[in-house]
């Protein structure tokens, strides 16, 4: 472990931090605007935030990473709507559920990555699917109600995740072969002028509202969008694996302590348990893998997850 590698760790802290957070604040904005409105204004606010690191930031020596081609074009428009999905999928989901099971829900798209890999070719191990058995125990535990039926809202954001599984297994192809802020760039704006469509077309655009639900945009588009963003791209490029496998899953814990700080959310005994069990899921599919992976030949760097707030 060098300095560089405590710094990758301190900043994707942060950016766990953040975009757990960011749960409470899409749901606050929500009390004042439409879920089709907040995605557009802070998706719109996130692409102005890294507009300058396009325009100024040279990202490799190699010409054609920096150019707007039409493959990296097509490829993040692609991306940007499958973003698009998973965000207002996410969104409209916290509007009939908690903080808590949409942050942890969410996370499973860490599990969904390896299995929907399958559909590639590319084969998951033991860990993987214990890892994701012990997620889907703690989710039935976490989200079945009374009449044993798994809450709408935990429904939607099982679907988010799928989309977010979706969405990093198209970021590792893109990232590999285009500039990432780019890319990333291109997605933003997509899934606001979507979004912006969709607001227009199914939402009431209110001036006040928007002044009103402002705070909670500006968290959501400055911090989740540009600053988590940009921190993550820094941070991965000096990584330990394991370390970012672990701390990216702390997003979860943090949507659940922010819903409990500010919206007072609470957990039953059996929520806590569900909990632990797809947090306990989530690491073991992915750090058992690394570990392997270590023994046979040591890789330091985490391969480019992709942002999903």
């Amino acid at each position: 472990m060098n300095l560089r590698s405590y710094r990758a760790d301190a900043l994707m802290l942060i950016t766990a931090l953040i975009w757990g957070t960011t749960f409470v604040a899409q749901s606050l904005g929500m009390a004042h605007i439409g879920p089709f409105l907040f995605t557009a204004l802070r998706f719109a606010i996130g692409s102005l935030v890294i507009l300058p690191l396009v325009l100024l930031v040279r990202p490799s020596a190699d010409p054609a990473a920096r150019r707007f081609s039409k493959p990296m074009v097509l490829g993040s428009v692609v991306l940007g709507m499958v973003l698009t999905l998973g965000i207002n999928l996410q969104q409209i989901g916290l509007m009939f559920t908690t903080v808590t099971n949409s942050g942890f829900i969410t996370g499973l798209y860490v599990i969904l990555v390896p299995l929907f890999s399958l559909l590639l070719g590319i084969r998951s191990g033991l860990a993987t699917w214990g890892g994701a058995g012990l997620a889907v125990v703690g989710m039935l535990l976490l989200s079945v109600n009374a009449d044993y039926r798994i809450a709408s809202g935990d429904l939607l954001q099982l679907a988010g995740a799928a989309c977010w599984a979706v969405h990093v297994l198209l970021v590792g192809t893109l990232a590999s072969r285009f500039d990432p802020i780019r890319v990333a760039f291109i997605q933003f704006v997509v899934c606001a002028l979507i979004s912006a469509v969709l607001a227009l077309l199914l939402e009431e655009i209110d001036p006040n509202a928007i002044r009103l639900a402002l705070p909670a945009i500006l968290y959501g588009g400055l911090l989740a969008v540009g600053i988590g963003f940009t921190l993550q791209v820094v941070a991965q490029k000096d990584a330990v694996a394991s370390h970012a496998a672990i701390i990216l899953s702390l997003e979860a814990v943090f949507a659940a302590l922010a819903g409990w700080l500010v919206l007072n959310e609470t957990l039953s005994v059996r929520g806590f348990i569900g909990c632990g069990l797809m947090l306990t899921g989530m690491l073991i599919a992915q750090l058992v893998p690394l570990y392997r992976q270590r023994r046979h030949s040591p890789a330091t760097v985490q391969q480019e997850p992709a942002g999903h707030h």
